[in-house]
């Protein structure tokens, strides 16, 4: 693609950009400038305050009251007899099943090794901790 360039004595002008970071230079530009459009619609609009407390000093209008409209009356309905239900049948669980007793089983006799003994371990000095007040 190629862009149009003005070449005149010494220096030739182009439209395109050097390099990337002009690109980056761009996009900067662009962000600043809605920046600054969004400041200045942010700091125009301060009308609302005022317009607030205009709000607060008006009286408002009475509403007139309509009268209510009478409702017709709920239908009555005729009582009907309440369903019975069939009673269950009792149903007969059989007795549990006995267990017998078993007797308790008796286990040979294993000698129990003597006990080993605690080797004595160096006394150990506790270390002194400043106090904070």
């Amino acid at each position: 693609m190629a862009f149009p360039s003005i070449k005149g004595r010494s220096k030739t002008f182009s439209c395109k950009p050097q390099s990337d970071l002009d690109m980056g230079n761009y996009r900067n530009s662009f962000i600043l400038l809605s920046l600054l459009v969004t400041a200045l619609l942010l700091i125009s609009s301060s009308n609302g305050v005022l317009g607030s407390r205009h709000l607060l000093d008006t009286t408002k209008p009475e509403i007139p009251e309509f009268p209510k409209p009478e409702l017709p009356p709920l239908p009555t309905f005729p009582n009907f007899p309440k369903p019975e239900l069939l009673p269950f049948p009792k149903v007969e669980l059989p007795p549990l099943p006995l267990i017998p007793n078993l007797p308790k089983p008796e286990f040979p006799f294993v000698p129990h090794s003597p006990a080993l003994e605690k080797p004595e371990l160096p006394h150990l000095p506790k270390p002194e901790v400043p106090k904070t007040p």
